[in-house]
């Protein structure tokens, strides 16, 4: 098959995302998703057959009529959902994207790794942004609805081993992972890694409850209060020992 005849399937498209990777982005958020957190805040996403086909070369289009505003640091972040189910048709995208020289960007649970996932990560992803459930089995299964974290921790050696640029991303919420035992067994784990260039905290919120109840789901975090600003100062605090940069994003 031609890069033509490709597609994917896409929940939906940002064109001025600043929330998803380095400077200005088109953020195409893809459809489908083996988790199920118990915080996702685009449950919408999760089913594997929503969403709309999209035609890579469309896709594309959009994104070189952008290019003047990505600026030096912008581009094109895939987000979902688990973008990498799609690793194989990832591959042509991201191949055009950087045929047209724009900067790209994977935001994932780094669940999935196979040889399509392989190619993507190595020959056309220039930034990973890896989502950092929990430092523990347990708090895994309880927060994802699966089992083996560390499908997630080899994923980062791999990205590790290969020099590229990484990004981790950390959901705190209050008396689950915001605690100071589990932040700073996440900076000794991850403290010697080379390509980590930053790692974004995301307070916990409740602004997805409702599309829980439009699907007809429990939102079972109902009892969990937001992050307190002093909660926040301290988890920034003590993860500054081992970053090189700590946002809130």
């Amino acid at each position: 098959m031609k890069t033509a005849d490709y597609t994917l399937r896409v929940h939906s498209v940002e064109s001025f995302g600043t929330h998803d990777g380095p400077g200005i982005r088109m953020v195409v958020f893809l459809q489908g998703c083996k988790l199920k957190c118990l915080y996702c805040h685009n449950p919408d996403t999760i089913d594997t057959h929503g969403g709309k086909e999209y035609p890579i070369e469309s896709l594309v289009k959009r994104a070189v009529n952008m290019k003047s505003y990505f600026g030096e640091f912008g581009g094109v972040t895939v987000s979902g959902g688990e973008p990498l189910l799609q690793s194989k048709e990832l591959v042509h995208f991201f191949q055009r994207l950087k045929e047209e020289g724009i900067h790209t960007n994977v935001d994932t649970n780094g669940r999935v790794f196979n040889h399509f996932t392989e190619e993507l990560l190595d020959k056309y992803t220039d930034l990973v942004m890896l989502d950092i459930k929990h430092m523990h089995e347990d708090g895994y299964q309880m927060l994802t609805g699966q089992k083996n974290k560390e499908t997630t921790f080899n994923f980062a050696k791999h990205r590790e081993a290969s020099g590229k640029a990484m990004w981790l991303r950390y959901v705190l919420i209050p008396g689950i992972t915001n605690t100071p035992e589990l932040l700073h067994e996440m900076g000794n784990y991850f403290k010697d890694y080379k390509t980590i260039e930053k790692i974004e905290i995301q307070p916990y919120h409740k602004l997805g409850i409702h599309k829980w109840e439009a699907l007809g789901w429990e939102y079972k975090l109902n009892d969990a209060r937001e992050n307190t600003e002093e909660e926040l100062e301290s988890a920034v605090e003590i993860l500054k020992n081992y970053f090189k940069e700590v946002k809130l994003n």
